[in-house]
């Protein structure tokens, strides 16, 4: 456990990543290829005694055929539930930021995005999110990617007034604890310009600030083909 100190307070990082076991089919990217997905669940315990637990329940892909209708188009429906759910010492003090989504890959192993459960995964938490270290999409748009990229596709974008008035966008949900959850069901994105094969799989990346400490751990589920 890390340890540093910010603004005279102790601040202890638990930073962390697992991933469920094996892979999802192989099958090209014809219509209404169903996948049904295993989803997974970790838990950290932090300094002071407090639980952490992330899940991804209920998940699933439907991959279909876009309106490229080319090798190079590809289209997919996911559904799925991440929560993150807290026990202990400041579970119901503590507050909770939740960002779901999907790393999606052209001819890379996103495989690699989920080191040991001994080791540690740097992810990024920002303003606006909290993702996995790499660059990351927006919600509604077309994925462009080539040979050897992936991104990290946000789920939420939630809008509201900053302290100026000015339009802000959140891609994470806060929450005071002990639990936070974020559901959807047949959220669509399409990959464009990956000639070879692309594979995506979900992440939950959760933050959780206490009085004390803030603990971060990002959880990754099964990669499955898009084609």
């Amino acid at each position: 456990m890390n340890t540093r100190r910010r603004a005279g307070r102790l601040v202890g990082v638990a930073l962390a990543a697992a991933t469920a076991i094996g892979f999802g089919p192989t099958s090209p990217a014809h219509a209404d290829t169903f996948i049904p997905l295993p989803g997974g669940v970790i838990s950290r315990t932090l300094a002071d005694g407090t639980v952490m637990t992330v899940r991804i329940d209920g998940e699933s892909a439907k991959i279909s055929g876009s309106l490229g209708d080319t090798p190079i188009h590809r289209n997919v429906w996911v559904t799925a539930k991440a929560s993150v759910d807290l026990s202990g010492p400041t579970a119901s003090e503590a507050t909770i930021k939740i960002s779901p989504g999907y790393i999606v890959g052209c001819q890379v192993d996103i495989g690699s995005f989920s080191p040991s459960e001994n080791a540690s995964e740097q992810g990024t938490a920002t303003s606006t999110g909290i993702t996995p270290g790499v660059p990351s999409e927006s919600l509604g748009a077309g994925i462009n990617l080539g040979p050897g990229q992936a991104v990290a596709r946000l789920m939420l974008d939630l809008e509201k007034p900053d302290d100026y008035g000015q339009e802000s966008h959140k891609r994470y949900n806060k929450t005071p604890g002990p639990h936070a959850s974020v559901t959807w069901v047949d959220e669509t994105f399409a990959v464009d310009g990956c000639g070879g094969y692309a594979q995506a799989r979900s992440f939950v990346a959760a933050e959780i600030d206490s009085t004390y400490y803030i603990g971060n751990l990002v959880l990754y589920g099964e990669p499955f083909s898009m084609g």
